[in-house]
């Protein structure tokens, strides 16, 4: 959708929401006690948007109308520091931030973005759906903020590039790549002595496209859904950071929300993102076949010479004393000992 399209899209939305975009969602007659909207930078075809329609439309159901869940996909209502500010001031209710882009909000829930710190997913999940994630939630609502209990899997991170692969430590040194807006994923990158830039997601593709940055990093579903293989020729496997979605809600919205809609929704949200994990663990299966075929070459550098670099740069130990004993312990507690 160009943008002239896209500002008409929004502009009969905002003038005409009885038409709008309850995505997916069954037609009632009356209007929802609870109207909320839900935006996101992913195009509708990705396994969250998928889960997140079936969400809003079990919520709509189960609820008899009383809550409805407008779905804004694709970056419609801004770039994730934009929507991150949106959610916390009720412009929107629901967004589902990278850990990275809340972290910028929210600092230790950056901590699962630790440069090869989770061998496989059994890491991920112990720690996420444990004592680690139950510390990052609490954070969260400390800046009027409701994180719901389940994270939605954005995958582990892998490095593309357009000149020449990534085979080892070495080939990070002056390559120019894109970053989150996110200080650990700066600090990563500068420690592996490339020069990160941060830019919004909606950014990515042009700049990759210009030559502003010579390299990028993204989970394998999204570089395809974003058609990044477009703009880039190598792909190094490097499995550098395990990242995911917060499906978060503005904390005064959901206070507001009477106790058995909060059950409701809260179940709703929940269950599609543990669908969501399904999804995605699917979709790494297939995607590298399909990405392949497109024209991107992959490699898979071993992760040794990163994390003596890591090491030896002092990483592991400066992010040990920002994130604090406490959240450390519990990281090293499911993935063993990093610094």
């Amino acid at each position: 959708m160009n943008a002239l399209s896209r500002r008409t899209v929004l502009k009969s939305l905002a003038a005409a929401p009885a038409a709008g975009a309850l995505i997916g969602m069954p037609r009632i007659a009356r209007a929802a006690e609870f109207e909320f909207k839900y935006g996101n930078n992913l195009p509708l075809t990705h396994p969250l948007n998928v889960r997140a329609h079936e969400a809003a439309e079990r919520i709509a159901r189960e609820t008899n109308g009383r809550v409805t869940i407008q779905i804004f996909p694709n970056n419609q209502l801004g770039g994730d520091t934009d929507m991150l500010s949106q959610v916390r001031n009720g412009g929107i209710t629901f967004f589902t931030p990278s850990a990275l882009v809340i972290a910028t909000l929210v600092p230790v829930a950056a901590i699962n973005a630790v440069g090869f710190a989770f061998a496989d997913y059994g890491q991920v999940w112990s720690a996420m759906d444990g004592k680690l994630g139950a510390h990052v939630r609490e954070a969260i609502g400390k800046v009027n903020l409701y994180a719901f209990e389940k994270m939605w899997d954005n995958g582990f991170r892998q490095m593309t590039s357009g000149s020449k692969p990534i085979e080892s430590a070495a080939d990070m040194n002056g390559l120019k790549i894109r970053v989150p807006v996110s200080p650990l994923s700066i600090a990563m990158f500068k420690a592996l002595s490339a020069a990160p830039a941060s830019l919004q997601f909606s950014e990515v593709y042009s700049s990759l496209q210009t030559r502003v940055v010579d390299a990028q990093e993204n989970p394998l579903p999204i570089i395809q859904v974003a058609k990044l293989y477009e703009v880039q020729k190598h792909c190094a496997l490097t499995n550098h950071i395990w990242d995911g979605f917060w499906f978060i809600a503005n904390g005064r919205a959901w206070r507001g929300l009477p106790a058995d809609l909060q059950k409701i929704v809260a179940a709703a949200i929940n269950d599609a993102g543990m669908q969501q994990r399904e999804d995605i663990k699917a979709l790494n299966q297939s995607v590298q076949a399909d990405l392949a075929a497109k024209g991107l070459a992959f490699n898979q550098p071993a992760p040794d010479s990163f994390r003596a670099k890591l090491r030896e740069s002092g990483f592991y130990s400066e992010w040990k004393g920002r994130f604090g004993e406490d959240a450390w312990a519990l990281l090293e507690g499911a993935v063993g000992k990093l610094a």
